[in-house]
């Protein structure tokens, strides 16, 4: 399996990593019937964790360790930062420009408009990371996200909610919010709150941090079976801090709390320490050719996902969507309705697989 830039520095595993991710994404943003879901293919109301949940923060941790990599041989670089900063926020700018024209679909509608999204998330997270990284240290990073972490769970559980004279950690009656309702422009989610709020936004980028944590311990001069191992040591520790802290400050996606930090930042860690070794180390490649090929145009496909969903989920065709159409026919023919959604939602990650294959083969690698 080749590299998507033809060089030996890249990792296959992270490539591989981002680009299984991202099917990952695309597959529970479109079941076939929203309905008819497997219980883990959905978020989870509240509090808790399932393995929808555990994919946008595992993708912002990949955001982190591209930076450490990305970025590492232009911090001692002669010459001013002026170029590089002007780079990031376009980037920025870009990714963010793209959420909100995803935002829009179909209708155009600014009157009912979204301001927060995936996208949006990923492009300040890239850009507060990408600065910091330029900045500052390893160490001053840790200690900068330990400190964001601390103070999120001091705020959430100590200062009460406006309105309602006490602290409350329920949907749209937190501090989150109530900041939300009185700063957060345009449309909320949920109507009166948002999961990708202004508050929540801080330890989202936590998980950034700890994902530059991992791809400055990759670039180290450490052997790469130590490598593997300290991720995974990492963490496993990470992932059991997140649990006992999620005793006292519930593990809870929408509000992005620090023990949900930790626990999929661990998550993501020991799995990016297991595919190391198993592709970087080992060798064994077989298998991750579409996850290589998916990543080298993550947030292509992301984007190509929302626009082909116009035809293959709202597009009407004698009375139903394409979707309803084969989800009905597989259940008619003796499939569990869940099933049926899932085996769609597969056949739609293998559409969009399509494009990023032609892309890839083309060596054509868009970087918004």
């Amino acid at each position: 399996m080749d590299n998507p830039s033809g060089t030996s520095s890249r990792l296959l595993s992270l490539d591989a990593m981002r680009g299984f991710t991202i099917a990952a994404m695309i597959m529970v943003n479109f079941p076939g019937s929203e309905e008819h879901v497997f219980p883990t293919l959905h978020h989870t109301k509240w509090n808790g964790l399932t393995f929808t949940d555990l994919i946008a923060p595992v993708f912002l941790y990949i955001v982190g360790v591209s930076i450490a990599l990305a970025y590492s041989k232009k911090v001692g670089l002669p010459g001013s930062k002026a170029d590089l900063y002007k780079k990031i926020v376009i980037r920025s700018v870009k990714i963010f420009a793209v959420g909100m024209f995803l935002n829009m679909l179909p209708n155009f509608h600014f009157s009912d408009l979204r301001y927060t999204g995936t996208l949006h998330r990923i492009a300040i997270v890239f850009l507060v990371c990408a600065f910091l990284f330029l900045n500052t240290n390893w160490k001053q990073q840790a200690y900068l996200g330990i400190t964001i972490l601390v103070l999120y769970w001091l705020a959430l559980t100590l200062i009460p909610t406006p309105g309602e004279g006490q602290v409350i950690l329920e949907p749209g009656r937190n501090i989150a919010a109530w900041i939300d309702q009185q700063f957060l422009p345009g449309k909320m989610w949920q109507g009166n709150w948002d999961p990708e709020g202004i508050l929540s936004t801080f330890p989202s980028i936590v998980t950034g941090i700890t994902g530059m944590l991992a791809g400055k311990l990759m670039i180290s001069k450490f052997s790469p079976n130590e490598k593997s191992n300290y991720l995974m040591a990492a963490g496993l520790f990470s992932a059991a801090a997140g649990y006992f802290w999620g005793l006292a400050f519930p593990v809870n996606e929408n509000l992005w709390t620090s023990s949900f930090v930790l626990v999929t930042s661990g998550f993501a860690s020991m799995l990016l320490g297991a595919l190391y070794f198993l592709i970087d180390i080992l060798g064994k490649t077989k298998g991750i050719a579409p996850g290589v090929i998916f990543g080298a145009n993550a947030i292509t496909a992301y984007v190509l996902a929302d626009i082909f969903a116009l035809v293959f989920y709202l597009l009407p065709i004698g009375g139903q969507t394409i979707n309803q159409h084969a989800v009905a026919s597989m259940s008619e023919a003796g499939l569990d309705p869940r099933l049926a959604s899932m085996l769609y939602a597969w056949f739609f990650v293998a559409l969009n697989f399509i494009p990023a294959y032609v892309l890839y083969k083309r060596k054509i690698f868009i970087k918004l």
